[in-house]
């Protein structure tokens, strides 16, 4: 879905630089997670954030905020560049059978804390692409659901009913990790 774009009636962008600058700051680390997540190496993470972010820079002064956030909207592109980047591989992202690797910060954890994140990375990667990508959407991207329809294509309904479903799943997959580890 590409972003509906308008020119800005005074002449005055709808995201300005300073604006642009702190969507960058409080988003990249979002959306570079929703990248890794999707993808599941780093390399390509990094080329679709710095993809999502240069394609709203130059698109800024068009953006219809009637219809979306500015932060919807990076969402939006960047779901489009993973996807192009999926489409170009030709296959399912790598995250299926194991979790990117972690980084010193994540290995820093306490115990319990990093043991909890383990397992949500490994039951988000059991998830379908489709699951786990209206998941990261609305806990990385902090989507409403209204702004996960547009992103999404689907109605409002459909959204909330998808993500109940993958948030189901996810909790299924959690709980079945969690044993095997108690066990």
């Amino acid at each position: 879905m590409r972003p509906k774009l308008r020119r800005s009636p005074a002449g005055e962008p709808p995201l300005s630089e300073a604006a642009f600058d702190a969507l960058y700051r409080d988003c990249v680390g979002d959306v570079h997670g929703y990248a890794l997540s999707l993808l599941g190496d780093r390399p390509s993470a990094e080329d679709v954030t710095a993809q999502a972010f240069e394609r709203l820079y130059r698109l800024r002064s068009r953006l219809d905020e009637a219809r979306g956030t500015p932060r919807a909207w990076l969402f939006v592109i960047a779901r489009n560049a993973a996807l192009d980047e999926l489409r170009r591989r030709r296959r399912q992202p790598q995250l299926v059978a194991e979790p990117p690797a972690l980084s010193d910060d994540e290995i820093q954890e306490p115990g319990e804390l990093f043991a909890r994140n383990e397992t949500i990375r490994i039951a988000l990667c059991k998830l379908t692409l489709r699951e786990r990508e209206i998941v990261l959407l609305k806990f990385h991207g902090q989507l409403t659901n209204p702004e996960l329809a547009r992103v999404l294509g689907i109605s409002q309904s459909n959204a909330g009913t998808r993500l109940h479903r993958a948030l189901m799943h996810l909790r299924e997959h959690y709980r079945e990790i969690d044993r095997l580890e108690v066990a």
